[in-house]
């Protein structure tokens, strides 16, 4: 809750409690210690040279002016191409297949193009933080259902309770961030199945799917009933490690998708160009790069798991993503928002305290969230300097 002590002048009461992110928070601590960054999840290495090539093409070929607002045609066929061979999935380019300014604006948009005042938002917690600022920035009301134990599990009963008539949508996030949790099939055909029953639209973030390391990844709109009624969320910054270059989609039903672009056509209208240009060639590469890309990742996870075990905590090994979730209560520790303040000056390390993610914050006080999309050497020193710290406690 805002106290009066804490309120933003002329801030939108909507927004207040959204000020800084915890992640520009956490990464000025790390510059201000000179600490090892694992709390951004960005990478520290750029992704394949046939990508920002491309990018550079376009740049000195003059691609440098407005983009159509949908996107350019080359990448919307291209993200049509790598879902059907990827996920057996058909999308018209033209109609069903939107462009955005990153995932985080896919998101935006489709929350501000679908809901408003009085209608009800459900997600799960812990939840990624721009979800509660886009679901406040629509007027709508977020309803959570808390995710639960090492395994980070739904209570089937509390989610149908969360369904009430005025749910309009349901926001999805597998692979899930922060904790690593990739949802079961038969957790997907319970939501399923209690969002055709009550007419509910699907917003699904799959920006981690190719990022999977047990189990397998399975788009929600692939099972019986829910192609018509699910937005798929999509980040180039995920699939080849260039963040910065904001490029998102979203594909999903023509008459959805018409009303998210409506939404879009007001915030950014339209998205880099040049850098469209390269993820479309990006999404051409080979079932090698793919394959490669998620075998490197799961060995940086097993090799910060291995040190974040070493150093005495307790782990919960992310099943996708490239984030791994700690209980600091197996090094003595209690508030994760204290443990990760005290962090980088106690071993140079900077992680990201998970508490922050939730409505119940009780329910993730103990849990902390460490990134592993980083060079091995700078995982290995992380973990070095973790260990330290135990040794020397």
């Amino acid at each position: 809750m805002t106290t009066s002590a804490d309120r933003v002048p002329y801030l939108a009461d909507r927004l207040q409690g959204f000020g800084t992110t915890i992640f520009s928070a956490m990464t000025a601590l790390a510059v201000e210690t000179d600490a090892v960054n694992l709390g951004q999840g960005f990478p520290d290495t750029d992704g394949p040279a046939v990508v920002s090539d491309a990018a550079i093409a376009a740049i000195r070929a003059g691609h440098n002016q407005y983009p159509p607002l949908a996107g350019l045609p080359v990448l919307r066929n291209a993200i049509a191409h790598h879902r059907a061979r990827h996920r057996g999935q058909q999308f018209d380019p033209d109609r069903e297949i939107l462009v955005t300014t990153g995932a985080t604006e896919a998101l935006a948009a489709a929350l501000l193009g679908l809901t408003g005042p009085g209608d009800e938002v459900i997600t799960f917690e812990p939840y990624y933080d721009s979800y509660a600022a886009g679901i406040a920035m629509s007027g709508a009301t977020r309803r959570v259902v808390t995710l639960r134990g090492v395994d980070f599990r739904f209570d089937p009963d509390e989610l149908e309770a969360a369904f009430t008539s005025r749910t309009r949508l349901l926001l999805l996030n597998s692979p899930h961030n922060p904790t690593g949790k990739v949802f079961r099939r038969d957790e997907l055909e319970t939501i399923a199945r209690l969002c055709m029953e009550r007419d509910v639209v699907v917003i699904t973030d799959e920006v981690y799917e190719h990022l999977v390391y047990d189990g397998d990844h399975i788009p929600i709109a692939t099972l019986p009933g829910m192609e018509e009624r699910t937005v798929t969320i999509s980040s180039a910054g995920k699939i080849f490690s260039f963040t910065g270059w904001k490029i998102g989609w979203a594909c999903g039903p023509a008459d959805i998708i018409a009303a998210v672009r409506t939404a879009k056509q007001f915030l950014t209208y339209t998205s880099g160009g040049p850098w469209q240009h390269g993820v479309a060639a990006g999404l051409h590469l080979g079932d090698d790069f793919f394959a490669d890309y998620t075998r490197t990742m799961k060995g940086k996870r097993d090799r910060l798991c291995a040190g974040l075990a070493a150093a005495g905590f307790d782990v919960m090994v992310p099943a996708g993503t490239y984030f791994a979730t700690v209980d600091i209560r197996s090094i003595g520790g209690v508030d994760g928002i204290e443990f990760c303040m005290a962090l980088p000056r106690a071993a140079g390390v900077v992680a990201v305290p998970t508490q922050v993610f939730y409505d119940n914050e009780d329910a993730g006080r103990h849990l902390v969230r460490f990134a592993f999309c980083k060079r091995d050497e700078v995982l290995d020193e992380a973990a070095r300097r973790l260990l330290t710290m135990k040794e020397a406690s």
